[in-house]
């Protein structure tokens, strides 16, 4: 296949004087404003450089050889281009990646003029877990890759049915699946041959004849192809100084004047929609985390790691594919006026195959303060013949109305107070401890997680803030005395972040109390929003560290007793974003120790697994983790062959299905027919979220008598 190397003239894309004055107020702001001491040489310019790569062409499907080497001057000279304003250069590259890309999609276009028949019955494999690829030396070689992943394409449109009226949109053929839909290595070989009855069943297990398949691939790369020129100069320059941002850390990133403004809504939580955090995840959008309160979170019916491939408006009508779109396009689309119902077709985080999408239908409303409010409860224990009691606060994030706050009225809203309030009616109902249930919170208003461990210390420092010129400042609790006393938990997950962190790093280290879940997120690091001439600049400029002196940046709090995680590591998390900034230490604080309850953990540990060893639900969850790394593991392609496929996909959903109705059996529940009955049931996790719930109030009730029989002895 011929490929011309350049655009034709009039539709080049070519830098803007704003532009290239931007590039260089971002050289100068990462040079000096930074955390990290930048420099900006040939070294930075050849990460920068290799980042744009990755972030244009992560898996070598579209750039060859030849292009890179004929741009290799910008690994040397891409810091010149920012500093100086030049951008000519950067852009002639993304010209020529454009044009790839267009050529491409016309290939796949004119493949599918040529074809009437997909024949389903060879022994090929599509890698899946193909970043390291090289970049192929010839269209040739490309080609090959492109018509397994077209063959691939069709396949999953074949097994999966969609129609054309409720999705225009599959799965991206070249991503790999998200957990658990990796099938195993045994079960992967493929087949030495195939028989004929194979073939004559090849059209019994379709669910979409060849002429439909043809037709809606033929709409999807014509809608790819549409979008793709219809890039323009403002989406190059966002490309260029997005690379040389995020070769520093993940969360330098600039905002185009129109992302300016999308950010500006979502932090002030008045954007009308469906209350989800959304990061893109190469050609895919994923859902990195839920508004607590928002309409997502309420609903139950999406979970982070989802990933959208198609969007829709009202109750019916076509779906918009989203695979391949820029991030705030698919932003748009989901936004809407409250009241309206919007449909995400998804391929849920826990799918067997990328042919197991769902759509999903969303009410867009506001978030309200009191959706994110904290709130209580009780869980009730008993033992022998005894009734005991624990109390849950559950947290869903640290807020704060500032207006009323500045405004001096007396009774604003706040976690501190709202939390300070829940311990009081909790002490009434005569609590023998509390758990503070942290999980899914990402963060918020670090003075509330500051003066909420007051809640639970009598004055001292909670968190260090170092900038970049080695500065350390410390936060603490300054108010004499303390709302509860009484034995403490703090219950955290993968999607605990930034001040959760901060609060279940001092709980810990002032040993005030125990810390249960999951490792937290990670994010140790502060930003600042700065205004440019044109768009504005978030920085990372600061670094958060415990008082022992260790940062919470990428290994976030480990708690003293571990669950079970269905989150992937590799996934959701500050280690799993490109190039985040290491964790370190600085000098540590004095500080007074409230306890010591790592004395207890042995026992405490042998409790909690002999009674989850028992519990249906948390010995599923343990299994089901377990299933998920392990397929996670040890599968790296899929079978091109359509009855192969079935196979590793009915082995996997066998799996699933065993695991769910062990479960359903051990709590003396219906058991289900199929895994596509659970997938159908909006995945509610809440028994599982209740199980670890109560696991803890359990720790939390050994806890306090450990306490008490030793203040009685």
């Amino acid at each position: 296949m011929a490929l011309p190397t350049l655009a034709a003239e009039q539709d080049r894309i070519v830098p803007t004087d704003i532009g290239e004055q931007t590039a260089q107020e971002v050289a100068q702001s990462l040079r000096y404003g930074h955390y990290e001491d930048v420099s900006l040489d040939q070294q930075w310019s050849e990460k920068a450089w290799q980042r744009m790569l990755d972030m244009i062409d992560p898996q070598h499907a579209y750039l060859l050889e030849d292009d890179i080497e004929q741009y290799s001057d910008l690994g040397r000279h891409y810091s010149d281009s920012l500093e100086k304003g030049d951008l000519d250069r950067l852009y002639a590259f993304y010209n020529l990646y454009q044009q790839r890309i267009e050529n491409r999609l016309q290939w796949l276009l004119d493949q599918l003029g040529k074809t009437q028949h997909f024949d389903f019955d060879g022994q090929g494999r599509l890698a899946t877990d193909d970043e390291d690829r090289e970049w192929a030396s010839s269209p040739s070689q490309l080609d090959e890759l492109w018509h397994k992943r077209l063959k691939n394409a069709a396949l999953q449109l074949a097994l999966s049915g969609a129609s054309e009226d409720e999705s225009a949109s599959e799965p991206d053929e070249e991503r790999q699946p998200d957990i658990p839909g990796k099938p195993s290595r045994n079960e992967t070989a493929a087949p030495q041959g195939h028989d004929q009855s194979d073939q004559d069943n090849n059209h019994d297990l379709r669910m979409m004849d060849d002429s439909a398949i043809i037709k809606q691939l033929k709409k999807r790369y014509s809608n790819q192809l549409e979008r793709v020129r219809q890039t323009n100069s403002e989406d190059v320059l966002s490309v260029i100084l997005n690379a040389a941002g995020s070769s520093i850390d993940p969360h330098t990133e600039y905002f185009s004047p129109s992302r300016s403004k999308s950010f500006d809504i979502q932090m002030k939580l008045s954007l009308e929609g469906i209350g989800a955090l959304l990061q893109q995840d190469g050609e895919y959008v994923k859902i990195s985390s839920l508004v607590p309160g928002g309409p997502a979170e309420k609903s139950g019916l999406l979970k982070p790691a989802d990933r959208i491939v198609a969007v829709g408006q009202g109750e019916s009508g076509d779906l918009t594919s989203v695979v391949g779109m820029r991030l705030d396009e698919v932003v748009d689309l989901i936004r809407g006026p409250k009241g309206s119902t919007v449909r995400l077709e998804i391929i849920p985080a826990k799918a067997v195959d990328t042919t197991q999408t769902r759509v999903v239908r969303i009410t867009r409303d506001t978030v309200k303060l009191e959706d994110q409010a904290a709130s209580s409860q009780v869980i009730d224990i008993k033992r022998g013949n005894q009734q005991h009691r624990i109390g849950v606060i559950k947290v869903p994030m640290f807020y704060v109305d500032f207006q009323a706050e500045q405004e001096g009225r007396k009774n604003y809203r706040s976690t501190t107070r709202d939390v300070h309030r829940l311990i009081d009616k909790l002490k009434q109902q005569n609590v023998e401890g509390i758990v503070l249930d942290l999980r899914g919170n990402g963060g918020g208003a670090l003075q509330e997680a500051n003066s909420m461990i007051g809640l639970f210390i009598d004055r001292g420092p909670t968190v260090q803030v170092r900038d970049a010129q080695g500065r350390i400042s410390l936060l603490g609790d300054t108010d004499r005395g303390v709302a509860y006393n009484g034995p403490l938990a703090v219950l955290v997950d993968r999607l605990s972040a930034s001040a959760s962190e901060i609060f279940a790093g001092a709980i810990q280290d002032y040993g005030r109390g125990l810390i249960l879940g999951n490792q937290t997120f990670g994010k140790g690091t502060v930003q600042t929003l700065d205004d440019l001439d044109h768009g504005e600049l978030k920085l990372t400029r600061a670094k958060f560290y415990r008082i022992t002196g260790a940062s919470t940046q990428l290994r976030g709090v480990k708690p003293d007793i571990s669950y079970p995680s269905l989150v992937d590591p590799d996934e959701i998390g500050e280690s799993a974003l490109p190039n985040a900034l290491p964790w370190d230490t600085v000098r540590p604080v004095s500080y007074r120790e409230y306890g010591n309850p790592q004395r207890y953990l042995p026992q405490l540990r042998q409790s909690h697994e002999r009674r989850a060893s028992e519990d249906p639900n948390f010995h599923y969850l343990k299994r089901e983790a377990e299933l998920a790394h392990k397929l996670r593991e040890q599968n790296n392609s899929v079978s091109l062959n359509i009855h192969q496929r079935k196979r590793e996909m009915e082995a996997q959903e066998a799996e699933q299905l065993s695991l769910e109705n062990q479960r359903r059996k051990a709590l003396g529940e219906k058991p289900i027919e199929s895994w596509a009955d659970a997938r159908g049931a909006d995945e509610d996790q809440t028994p599982i979220d209740q199980a670890q719930l109560r696991e803890s109030a359990n720790i939390m009730l050994d806890y306090a008598h450990r306490l008490e029989q030793q203040s009685g002895s």
